[in-house]
């Protein structure tokens, strides 16, 4: 059976409220060494900020980021995924919307994110054990 997202995502995922300034916000990345911050409004999940959007706030608005609205650098709406669906399934997601995160929700629960990275560290695990039994296999085989 395939794995699903609940098997690689990562569940300690960072949030805010839409008020908060983007100072915040990269704060928050720098504490937690997180590339993202799921923004909230009203405690339900609205949108997120990325690295790259911080470099491109700060680039376009001249502005320092202490009076840029989280709000207004957010993508929205915020591309979601079930923690029961295939990993299968978010790499297409991922490929579609050109993203390389994917928030995990049940309902309008944050449960967790799923990476590029962490789908690139999960295969990459994989490939290694898959190659272990390949290697074992030849062995018993003497090489056939």
């Amino acid at each position: 059976m395939c794995a699903q997202i609940q098997d690689v995502m990562t569940e300690d995922v960072i949030s805010c409220e839409n008020t908060t300034s983007l100072q915040r916000v990269a704060e928050l990345m720098i504490r937690h060494d997180v590339g993202s911050v799921v923004i909230t409004t009203d405690g339900d999940p609205y949108g997120i900020v990325t690295e790259s959007d911080l470099i491109e706030a700060g680039y376009k608005s001249g502005k320092p980021f202490a009076e840029i609205p989280t709000r207004a650098v957010a993508s929205h709406p915020l591309e979601t995924v079930d923690p029961n669906r295939g990993i299968r399934f978010a790499v297409k997601r991922m490929q579609e919307e050109r993203i390389k995160k994917l928030v995990v929700v049940e309902g309008l629960d944050v449960c967790g994110i799923v990476t590029v990275q962490d789908l690139l560290d999960h295969y990459g695990t994989l490939n290694q054990d898959l190659r272990k039994i390949h290697e074992l296999r030849d062995r018993r085989s003497g090489g056939r």
